[in-house]
């Protein structure tokens, strides 16, 4: 498995001595790395933001906020 967020994703139990793996659904994987994304850009815009106007943008950081809160509650909630 080359992907890591598929890999940090993937459920391993041990059940009655085997090995059980559990894979996370493909829109899962595309979503969260969709969040990623918009979370990186979201941080470029408030950056760019800062340096070119000088100001602080509350909406931007709620927005980066956000999408950082529902990427870790997706993976802590994927692991239980």
């Amino acid at each position: 498995m080359a992907d890591p967020i598929k890999r940090a994703l993937t459920r391993r139990r041990i059940q009655r001595g085997h090995l059980i793996v559990e894979e996370p659904n493909d829109k899962l994987v595309l979503g969260v790395k969709f969040s990623i994304a918009m979370t990186a850009f979201m941080s470029t815009l408030e950056i760019a933001h800062i340096l070119l106007l000088h100001t602080w943008n509350a909406e931007i950081f709620a927005s980066i906020t956000g999408l950082s809160g529902t990427v870790i509650g997706l993976f802590v909630g994927r692991k239980t």
